[in-house]
């Protein structure tokens, strides 16, 4: 699939924006701060419904203003797609696919098929869990919007569980009920979780073996706080930990807990692998993402880079750019050697300042920003 064109209004520091792409490579250039990542963030918002960072709806709608506008219109499936938001101060959130409104964001994950690279994400190896399970979340999602439906769930339901072991007096049928409800949704969570590592692991061994020529052999490993059987033995857990979570006001065992290990070699590459080990990884785990997307749905997914390129050295580049040549792509930068840019397929150079596309020569664009 490939996104034809998006519209903006009042959206972070564009007032109004309207912007066709091409259907390979696009280029966006411009100063720090000038809103090339506002934008890769307007075509993650027609994926996702929200942002990729930790911001709320009302943070992206510009200042002064009351609501935020995104259209998008795209190819999928030899047919179009139409995607409008609306972002309203007041926290009121409107989506449309081809006209219909949606009632809920997991209507949205299977239609717009975006994957977002940041130089964030090449920390995911060495970082905390939380960004782990995250990845896995954001991409699960996009494929799978009953594994969106069942982790929305099952945070509610933790949310709960948690706000309740504070309380002085505790309903035991309350709790009971409570921890069924966890039970179901988290061990639907786990189950997903680990299909999709498995899945994933096939495409990762092989783009890593090419990164590295060889060299090297990658395992991820899908770690869970609890692996029930069953719906009833995670229950059981829960029942056995009851003393202990209202001690602490916390739930101590469940998918909110989990992690991925990377090994090389057999070796733990978050404790042991060299920063340039950890990048790779990172690297060959996004680009698995995009094979795997294409196998369960069909389709091509957009890879959105914002700023990707300038962490990567040389062979990891070139490796990049081979990889994707079935993908459009959407990079930001603010500089970009030539020689890079000779390697990329159809590109088309976009020029920010200050939230409006710039026109002119292109040449001429290219080197005012080195």
């Amino acid at each position: 699939m490939f996104l034809k064109s998006i519209e903006l209004k009042n959206f972070r520091n564009y007032k109004n924006l309207k912007i066709n792409f091409n259907k390979t490579t696009n280029l966006i250039l411009g100063n720090n701060a000038q809103g090339k990542t506002n934008l890769l963030e307007s075509i993650y918002y027609t994926s996702m419904g929200r942002s990729f960072k930790p911001v709320k709806d009302r943070d992206v709608i510009k200042f002064d203003e009351e609501t935020s506008i995104i259209k998008a219109n795209a190819h999928k499936y030899d047919d179009n797609l139409d995607i409008s938001i609306i972002l309203r101060k007041n926290g009121d959130k409107e989506i449309k696919k081809d006209g219909i409104k949606l009632k809920k964001i997991s209507e949205l994950c299977d239609n717009m098929l975006v994957v977002m690279f940041s130089p964030e994400d090449l920390k995911i190896v060495k970082e905390e869990p939380e960004k782990r399970r995250r990845f896995i979340d954001r991409e699960l999602s996009l494929i799978s919007p009953i594994y969106l439906d069942n982790l929305n769930n099952y945070k509610k339901t933790l949310f709960q569980r948690n706000n309740y072991l504070k309380e002085e007096n505790i309903d035991e049928i309350l709790i009971d009920v409570l921890d069924k409800q966890l039970a179901n949704y988290g061990y639907e969570v786990i189950k997903y979780r680990d299909e999709f590592i498995k899945k994933l692991q096939k495409y990762v061994e092989k783009i890593h073996s090419g990164i590295t020529s060889g060299k090297e052999k990658i395992k991820l490993v899908y770690k869970p706080n609890v692996r029930p059987e069953f719906k009833e033995d995670f229950e059981k857990f829960l029942k056995e930990d009851f003393y202990k979570d209202r001690k602490n006001a916390v739930t101590s065992r469940g998918p909110h807990r989990d992690d991925i290990e990377f090994l090389i070699n057999k070796i733990d590459v978050r404790r042991y692998g060299s920063q340039g080990q950890q990048r790779t990884c990172a690297l060959s785990v996004r680009l698995a993402e995009l094979s795997l997307i294409e196998e369960e749905t069909g389709e091509s997914a957009i890879l959105l880079l914002d700023d990707v390129m300038s962490e990567l050295d040389l062979n990891r580049q070139e490796y990049l750019i081979k990889t994707l040549e079935n993908n459009q792509i959407f990079i930001t930068a603010t500089e970009l050697s030539n020689d890079i840019i000779a390697r990329l397929n159809g590109v088309n150079k976009i020029f920010i300042k200050n939230g409006k596309v710039i026109e002119g020569d292109s040449n001429d664009r290219t080197e005012s920003y080195k």
